[in-house]
Protein backbone atom coordinates (compact mmCIF):
# COMPACT_ATOMS: atom_id res chain seq x y z
CA UNK A 1 0.00 0.00 0.00
CA UNK A 2 2.59 2.30 0.57
CA UNK A 3 4.08 1.98 -2.66
CA UNK A 4 0.90 2.72 -4.35
CA UNK A 5 0.48 5.83 -2.24
CA UNK A 6 3.82 6.73 -4.09
CA UNK A 7 2.92 5.71 -6.88
CA UNK A 8 -0.27 8.52 -6.92
CA UNK A 9 1.65 10.86 -6.31
CA UNK A 10 3.63 10.46 -9.53
CA UNK A 11 2.66 12.19 -12.91
CA UNK A 12 1.56 9.68 -14.75
CA UNK A 13 1.32 10.23 -18.80
CA UNK A 14 -2.19 10.05 -19.33
CA UNK A 15 -2.79 13.55 -20.97
CA UNK A 16 -4.12 13.43 -24.52
CA UNK A 17 -1.49 15.55 -25.91
CA UNK A 18 1.15 13.07 -24.29
CA UNK A 19 -1.04 9.72 -25.78
CA UNK A 20 -1.41 11.35 -28.91
CA UNK A 21 2.81 12.18 -29.30
CA UNK A 22 3.53 8.40 -27.81
CA UNK A 23 1.19 7.00 -30.63
CA UNK A 24 2.97 9.17 -33.46
CA UNK A 25 6.42 7.71 -32.32
CA UNK A 26 5.04 4.07 -32.50
CA UNK A 27 3.73 4.99 -35.66
CA UNK A 28 6.97 6.21 -37.30
CA UNK A 29 8.50 2.96 -35.29
CA UNK A 30 6.52 0.88 -36.93
CA UNK A 31 6.76 2.07 -40.13
CA UNK A 32 10.64 1.48 -40.07
CA UNK A 33 9.51 -2.46 -38.66
CA UNK A 34 7.72 -3.05 -41.80
CA UNK A 35 10.59 -1.80 -44.20
CA UNK A 36 12.91 -3.67 -41.62
CA UNK A 37 11.30 -7.01 -41.99
CA UNK A 38 10.34 -6.73 -45.56
CA UNK A 39 14.01 -6.32 -46.34
CA UNK A 40 14.90 -9.33 -44.45
CA UNK A 41 12.33 -11.77 -45.66
CA UNK A 42 13.16 -10.92 -48.90
CA UNK A 43 15.86 -13.14 -48.64
CA UNK A 44 14.22 -15.37 -46.49
CA UNK A 45 10.94 -16.59 -48.14
CA UNK A 46 9.58 -18.99 -44.91
CA UNK A 47 9.93 -16.02 -42.57
CA UNK A 48 6.85 -14.48 -41.60
CA UNK A 49 7.00 -12.13 -39.00
CA UNK A 50 10.05 -10.03 -36.54
CA UNK A 51 11.07 -11.64 -33.75
CA UNK A 52 14.07 -10.01 -31.90
CA UNK A 53 17.64 -8.20 -32.42
CA UNK A 54 20.54 -10.56 -32.39
CA UNK A 55 24.02 -8.99 -32.53
CA UNK A 56 22.58 -6.21 -34.61
CA UNK A 57 20.69 -7.73 -36.99
CA UNK A 58 16.66 -8.36 -37.13
CA UNK A 59 15.50 -11.98 -36.42
CA UNK A 60 12.53 -13.03 -38.46
CA UNK A 61 10.90 -16.52 -37.81
CA UNK A 62 8.51 -18.78 -39.47
CA UNK A 63 4.69 -19.40 -38.79
CA UNK A 64 5.23 -22.38 -36.63
CA UNK A 65 7.47 -20.44 -34.05
CA UNK A 66 5.25 -19.46 -30.96
CA UNK A 67 6.32 -16.10 -31.30
CA UNK A 68 4.98 -15.86 -35.23
CA UNK A 69 1.08 -14.18 -34.14
CA UNK A 70 2.73 -10.96 -32.23
CA UNK A 71 3.74 -8.79 -35.00
CA UNK A 72 0.48 -8.88 -36.77
CA UNK A 73 -1.36 -8.66 -33.57
CA UNK A 74 0.20 -5.34 -32.60
CA UNK A 75 -0.76 -4.38 -35.98
CA UNK A 76 -4.19 -4.99 -35.11
CA UNK A 77 -3.55 -2.90 -32.10
CA UNK A 78 -2.40 -0.37 -33.67
CA UNK A 79 -5.28 -0.05 -35.75
CA UNK A 80 -7.53 -0.11 -33.15
CA UNK A 81 -5.80 2.97 -31.40
CA UNK A 82 -5.02 4.76 -34.62
CA UNK A 83 -8.18 4.36 -36.77
CA UNK A 84 -6.12 4.31 -40.15
CA UNK A 85 -6.95 1.63 -41.88
CA UNK A 86 -3.32 1.36 -43.24
CA UNK A 87 -2.63 -0.25 -39.95
CA UNK A 88 -5.41 -3.30 -40.88
CA UNK A 89 -3.78 -3.75 -44.02
CA UNK A 90 -0.15 -4.71 -43.18
CA UNK A 91 -1.65 -6.15 -39.81
CA UNK A 92 -4.07 -8.89 -42.99
CA UNK A 93 -1.00 -9.20 -44.77
CA UNK A 94 1.32 -10.76 -41.58
CA UNK A 95 -1.71 -12.24 -40.42
CA UNK A 96 -3.11 -14.19 -43.40
CA UNK A 97 0.39 -16.30 -43.47
CA UNK A 98 -0.19 -17.85 -40.49
CA UNK A 99 -3.71 -19.97 -41.36
CA UNK A 100 -1.63 -23.01 -41.92
CA UNK A 101 -0.94 -23.38 -38.10
CA UNK A 102 -4.40 -24.04 -37.34
CA UNK A 103 -3.88 -27.61 -37.99
CA UNK A 104 -0.19 -27.91 -36.35
CA UNK A 105 -0.90 -30.10 -33.27
CA UNK A 106 2.51 -30.09 -32.55
CA UNK A 107 2.82 -27.17 -30.39
CA UNK A 108 0.60 -25.82 -27.69
CA UNK A 109 1.63 -22.03 -28.79
CA UNK A 110 -2.12 -21.76 -30.41
CA UNK A 111 -3.08 -18.92 -28.55
CA UNK A 112 0.00 -17.31 -28.84
CA UNK A 113 -0.15 -17.85 -32.60
CA UNK A 114 -3.42 -17.40 -33.62
CA UNK A 115 -5.36 -15.97 -31.14
CA UNK A 116 -3.42 -12.84 -31.02
CA UNK A 117 -3.65 -12.43 -34.94
CA UNK A 118 -6.51 -14.21 -36.14
CA UNK A 119 -8.64 -13.42 -32.98
CA UNK A 120 -7.76 -9.56 -33.12
CA UNK A 121 -8.57 -9.41 -36.70
CA UNK A 122 -11.85 -10.89 -35.82
CA UNK A 123 -12.79 -8.57 -32.95
CA UNK A 124 -11.80 -5.47 -35.75
CA UNK A 125 -13.17 -6.82 -38.75
CA UNK A 126 -15.68 -9.66 -38.28
CA UNK A 127 -14.03 -11.81 -40.74
CA UNK A 128 -15.68 -15.08 -41.17
CA UNK A 129 -12.43 -16.82 -42.52
CA UNK A 130 -11.25 -15.87 -39.35
CA UNK A 131 -13.35 -17.37 -37.44
CA UNK A 132 -13.56 -20.48 -39.21
CA UNK A 133 -10.02 -20.53 -38.84
CA UNK A 134 -9.59 -19.91 -34.85
CA UNK A 135 -12.06 -22.35 -34.37
CA UNK A 136 -9.88 -24.71 -36.32
CA UNK A 137 -6.94 -23.60 -34.06
CA UNK A 138 -8.73 -24.65 -31.09
CA UNK A 139 -9.77 -28.14 -31.99
CA UNK A 140 -6.39 -28.91 -32.98
CA UNK A 141 -5.08 -27.35 -29.57
CA UNK A 142 -7.22 -29.60 -27.34
CA UNK A 143 -6.00 -32.88 -28.95
CA UNK A 144 -2.98 -32.06 -27.15
CA UNK A 145 -5.41 -32.27 -23.56
CA UNK A 146 -4.50 -35.72 -21.60
CA UNK A 147 -7.69 -36.59 -19.30
CA UNK A 148 -5.67 -38.30 -17.14
CA UNK A 149 -3.21 -35.01 -15.91
CA UNK A 150 -6.20 -32.73 -16.86
CA UNK A 151 -3.52 -30.75 -18.12
CA UNK A 152 -2.41 -29.93 -22.31
CA UNK A 153 0.81 -30.97 -22.87
CA UNK A 154 2.81 -27.73 -23.80
CA UNK A 155 6.33 -29.26 -25.12
CA UNK A 156 7.23 -32.14 -27.32
CA UNK A 157 10.70 -31.44 -27.08
CA UNK A 158 13.33 -32.53 -23.99
CA UNK A 159 11.30 -35.91 -23.71
CA UNK A 160 14.97 -36.67 -21.23
CA UNK A 161 13.89 -34.63 -18.75
CA UNK A 162 10.28 -34.49 -18.91
CA UNK A 163 7.62 -36.98 -20.05
CA UNK A 164 4.16 -34.73 -19.96
CA UNK A 165 5.42 -31.09 -19.07
CA UNK A 166 3.43 -28.00 -18.62
CA UNK A 167 4.58 -24.36 -18.40
CA UNK A 168 3.08 -21.92 -16.74
CA UNK A 169 3.36 -19.68 -20.07
CA UNK A 170 0.37 -22.16 -21.43
CA UNK A 171 -2.19 -20.54 -19.25
CA UNK A 172 -2.27 -17.60 -21.83
CA UNK A 173 -3.70 -20.34 -24.55
CA UNK A 174 -7.16 -20.91 -22.55
CA UNK A 175 -8.51 -17.78 -23.95
CA UNK A 176 -8.93 -18.94 -27.55
CA UNK A 177 -10.31 -22.15 -25.93
CA UNK A 178 -12.74 -20.04 -23.91
CA UNK A 179 -13.55 -18.26 -26.60
CA UNK A 180 -14.40 -21.46 -28.80
CA UNK A 181 -16.86 -22.67 -26.55
CA UNK A 182 -19.19 -19.45 -26.80
CA UNK A 183 -18.88 -19.45 -30.35
CA UNK A 184 -19.60 -23.45 -31.02
CA UNK A 185 -21.35 -24.41 -27.65
CA UNK A 186 -19.19 -26.94 -27.38
CA UNK A 187 -18.80 -27.87 -24.19
CA UNK A 188 -15.25 -30.02 -24.91
CA UNK A 189 -13.42 -26.67 -25.28
CA UNK A 190 -14.79 -25.07 -21.55
CA UNK A 191 -13.99 -28.09 -20.25
CA UNK A 192 -10.36 -28.63 -21.42
CA UNK A 193 -9.49 -24.87 -20.55
CA UNK A 194 -11.25 -25.54 -17.18
CA UNK A 195 -9.19 -28.41 -16.18
CA UNK A 196 -6.12 -26.92 -17.22
CA UNK A 197 -6.40 -23.71 -14.82
CA UNK A 198 -8.14 -25.34 -11.78
CA UNK A 199 -5.01 -28.54 -12.27
CA UNK A 200 -2.21 -25.84 -12.95
CA UNK A 201 -3.58 -23.78 -9.98
CA UNK A 202 -4.08 -27.20 -7.44
CA UNK A 203 -0.09 -27.46 -8.50
CA UNK A 204 1.69 -24.88 -10.05
CA UNK A 205 1.93 -22.36 -7.22
CA UNK A 206 3.67 -22.25 -3.75
CA UNK A 207 2.54 -20.83 -0.61
CA UNK A 208 3.37 -17.48 -1.52
CA UNK A 209 1.53 -17.40 -4.88
CA UNK A 210 4.58 -17.51 -6.98
CA UNK A 211 4.66 -19.77 -9.58
CA UNK A 212 6.87 -22.66 -10.85
CA UNK A 213 7.81 -22.48 -14.28
CA UNK A 214 8.08 -26.21 -15.22
CA UNK A 215 5.64 -29.11 -14.09
CA UNK A 216 6.46 -32.93 -15.55
CA UNK A 217 3.59 -35.34 -14.90
CA UNK A 218 3.66 -39.38 -14.85
CA UNK A 219 0.59 -39.75 -18.01
CA UNK A 220 0.01 -42.83 -16.09
CA UNK A 221 -1.15 -41.69 -12.70
CA UNK A 222 -1.88 -37.36 -13.25
CA UNK A 223 1.28 -37.38 -10.70
CA UNK A 224 3.11 -34.47 -10.32
CA UNK A 225 6.42 -36.14 -10.79
CA UNK A 226 8.70 -32.60 -11.02
CA UNK A 227 8.85 -29.12 -10.75
CA UNK A 228 11.42 -27.26 -12.97
CA UNK A 229 12.79 -24.36 -14.45
CA UNK A 230 13.88 -23.48 -18.38
CA UNK A 231 14.03 -20.13 -18.07
CA UNK A 232 14.06 -19.14 -14.54
CA UNK A 233 17.47 -18.69 -12.50
CA UNK A 234 16.45 -21.90 -10.36
CA UNK A 235 13.91 -24.14 -10.27
CA UNK A 236 12.44 -22.87 -6.74
CA UNK A 237 13.09 -19.19 -8.32
CA UNK A 238 10.14 -16.86 -9.71
CA UNK A 239 10.67 -16.14 -13.13
CA UNK A 240 9.71 -12.39 -13.66
CA UNK A 241 7.59 -13.38 -17.23
CA UNK A 242 6.37 -16.58 -15.63
CA UNK A 243 4.52 -14.56 -12.20
CA UNK A 244 3.06 -12.38 -15.46
CA UNK A 245 1.61 -14.99 -17.52
CA UNK A 246 -0.05 -16.63 -14.45
CA UNK A 247 -1.51 -12.90 -13.45
CA UNK A 248 -3.05 -12.29 -17.20
CA UNK A 249 -4.08 -16.36 -17.23
CA UNK A 250 -6.01 -15.95 -13.96
CA UNK A 251 -7.81 -12.61 -14.46
CA UNK A 252 -9.03 -14.16 -18.19
CA UNK A 253 -9.98 -17.45 -16.41
CA UNK A 254 -12.26 -15.55 -13.93
CA UNK A 255 -13.79 -13.46 -16.51
CA UNK A 256 -14.85 -16.38 -18.55
CA UNK A 257 -15.72 -18.72 -15.54
CA UNK A 258 -17.23 -16.39 -13.22
CA UNK A 259 -14.97 -18.63 -10.60
CA UNK A 260 -14.14 -17.06 -7.67
CA UNK A 261 -11.31 -19.07 -6.71
CA UNK A 262 -9.70 -17.78 -10.53
CA UNK A 263 -9.90 -14.29 -9.19
CA UNK A 264 -8.50 -14.95 -5.88
CA UNK A 265 -5.66 -16.53 -7.42
CA UNK A 266 -5.22 -13.88 -9.65
CA UNK A 267 -5.21 -10.59 -7.07
CA UNK A 268 -2.91 -12.79 -5.15
CA UNK A 269 -0.65 -13.35 -8.01
CA UNK A 270 -0.72 -9.53 -8.33
CA UNK A 271 0.16 -8.70 -4.91
CA UNK A 272 3.14 -11.08 -5.42
CA UNK A 273 4.76 -9.13 -8.15
CA UNK A 274 3.18 -5.19 -6.80
CA UNK A 275 4.63 -5.59 -3.45
CA UNK A 276 7.97 -7.75 -4.16
CA UNK A 277 10.64 -5.98 -2.03
CA UNK A 278 13.04 -6.33 -5.36
CA UNK A 279 10.13 -5.01 -7.71
CA UNK A 280 12.07 -2.00 -8.44
CA UNK A 281 10.32 1.42 -7.76
CA UNK A 282 9.36 1.77 -12.06
CA UNK A 283 7.69 -1.60 -11.59
CA UNK A 284 9.85 -2.85 -15.02
CA UNK A 285 11.25 -6.22 -12.63
CA UNK A 286 14.21 -7.71 -13.07
CA UNK A 287 14.40 -11.25 -15.25
CA UNK A 288 14.10 -13.21 -12.10
CA UNK A 289 12.97 -12.17 -8.67
CA UNK A 290 15.44 -14.48 -7.05
CA UNK A 291 18.22 -13.75 -8.46
CA UNK A 292 20.95 -13.03 -6.09
CA UNK A 293 22.38 -10.55 -8.05
CA UNK A 294 19.95 -8.19 -8.37
CA UNK A 295 20.42 -4.86 -8.96
CA UNK A 296 23.41 -6.12 -11.10
CA UNK A 297 20.86 -7.94 -13.84
CA UNK A 298 18.47 -7.84 -17.06
CA UNK A 299 15.22 -6.49 -16.60
CA UNK A 300 12.40 -8.10 -18.40
CA UNK A 301 10.26 -5.40 -20.48
CA UNK A 302 8.13 -8.03 -21.76
CA UNK A 303 6.83 -9.06 -18.16
CA UNK A 304 6.08 -5.54 -16.96
CA UNK A 305 4.00 -5.08 -20.44
CA UNK A 306 2.34 -8.77 -19.55
CA UNK A 307 1.61 -7.80 -16.44
CA UNK A 308 0.28 -4.06 -16.95
CA UNK A 309 -2.38 -5.82 -19.84
CA UNK A 310 -3.41 -7.70 -17.07
CA UNK A 311 -3.86 -5.14 -14.08
CA UNK A 312 -6.11 -3.19 -16.57
CA UNK A 313 -8.29 -6.58 -17.03
CA UNK A 314 -8.42 -7.24 -13.21
CA UNK A 315 -9.15 -3.56 -12.53
CA UNK A 316 -12.58 -4.04 -14.45
CA UNK A 317 -13.34 -7.72 -13.07
CA UNK A 318 -13.08 -6.10 -9.72
CA UNK A 319 -14.89 -2.64 -9.77
CA UNK A 320 -13.86 -1.64 -6.24
CA UNK A 321 -10.24 -1.27 -6.93
CA UNK A 322 -10.39 -0.71 -10.26
CA UNK A 323 -8.27 2.81 -9.22
CA UNK A 324 -5.65 0.68 -7.30
CA UNK A 325 -4.96 -1.67 -10.47
CA UNK A 326 -5.28 1.07 -13.06
CA UNK A 327 -2.61 3.28 -11.13
CA UNK A 328 -0.27 0.47 -11.18
CA UNK A 329 -0.75 -0.27 -15.08
CA UNK A 330 -0.73 3.73 -15.49
CA UNK A 331 2.79 3.35 -13.61
CA UNK A 332 3.76 0.72 -15.41
CA UNK A 333 3.61 2.19 -18.75
CA UNK A 334 4.66 5.86 -17.86
CA UNK A 335 7.95 3.71 -16.98
CA UNK A 336 8.00 1.69 -20.62
CA UNK A 337 6.88 4.77 -22.64
CA UNK A 338 10.19 6.59 -20.96
CA UNK A 339 13.14 7.01 -22.66
CA UNK A 340 15.00 4.59 -20.18
CA UNK A 341 12.63 1.68 -22.33
CA UNK A 342 11.17 3.28 -25.18
CA UNK A 343 13.24 2.73 -28.18
CA UNK A 344 14.23 5.58 -30.50
CA UNK A 345 12.56 5.74 -33.82
CA UNK A 346 14.36 3.79 -36.81
CA UNK A 347 16.78 3.08 -34.53
CA UNK A 348 19.38 -0.31 -34.87
CA UNK A 349 16.20 -2.11 -32.57
CA UNK A 350 14.74 -2.46 -36.11
CA UNK A 351 11.65 -1.17 -35.60
CA UNK A 352 10.66 -2.25 -32.48
CA UNK A 353 8.80 -0.17 -29.69
CA UNK A 354 10.82 -1.55 -26.58
CA UNK A 355 14.28 -2.29 -25.07
CA UNK A 356 15.12 -4.17 -22.21
CA UNK A 357 13.93 -7.74 -22.58
CA UNK A 358 15.27 -10.88 -21.64
CA UNK A 359 13.58 -14.13 -23.37
CA UNK A 360 15.94 -16.71 -21.66
CA UNK A 361 19.18 -15.91 -20.05
CA UNK A 362 19.58 -19.45 -18.37
CA UNK A 363 19.73 -20.61 -22.34
CA UNK A 364 21.99 -17.11 -23.44
CA UNK A 365 19.05 -16.12 -25.39
CA UNK A 366 17.20 -12.54 -26.04
CA UNK A 367 19.15 -10.96 -22.94
CA UNK A 368 18.26 -7.75 -22.51
CA UNK A 369 17.19 -7.08 -26.08
CA UNK A 370 13.93 -5.74 -28.07
CA UNK A 371 11.52 -8.79 -28.26
CA UNK A 372 8.44 -8.79 -30.33
CA UNK A 373 5.80 -9.88 -27.34
CA UNK A 374 7.13 -6.85 -25.16
CA UNK A 375 5.77 -5.04 -28.05
CA UNK A 376 2.41 -6.78 -28.66
CA UNK A 377 1.54 -6.74 -24.23
CA UNK A 378 2.62 -2.63 -24.41
CA UNK A 379 0.42 -1.90 -27.52
CA UNK A 380 -2.42 -4.01 -25.97
CA UNK A 381 -1.85 -2.19 -22.28
CA UNK A 382 -2.43 0.81 -24.31
CA UNK A 383 -5.71 0.37 -25.86
CA UNK A 384 -6.63 -1.16 -22.71
CA UNK A 385 -5.90 2.15 -21.22
CA UNK A 386 -7.43 3.78 -23.62
CA UNK A 387 -10.72 2.16 -23.06
CA UNK A 388 -10.23 2.11 -19.04
CA UNK A 389 -13.69 3.42 -17.51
Amino acid sequence: MKKYIAILTLLCFSSAAQQASLISKIESQMDYALRESSRVASRNSDKVSPRTVRRDSLILVASKDWCSGFFPGGLWYLYELTGNKKWAAQAENYTLPLEKEKMNAGTHDMGFKMFTSFGNGLRLTNNSNYRDILIQSARTNIKRFNPTTGVIRSWDHSRDKWDNPVIIDNMMNLELLFWAFKETKDSAFYKVADSHANTTMKNHFRPDFSSYHVLDYDVKTGAVVKKNTHQGYAHASAWARGQAWALYGYAVCYRETGKKQYLNLAENIAQYILNHPRLPSDLVPYWDFDDPKIPHVPTDASAAAITASALYELANLQPYKKTYYQGFADKILASLSSTDYLAPVASSTHGFLLNHSTGGLPNGFEIDAPIVYADYYFLEALVRQKNKK
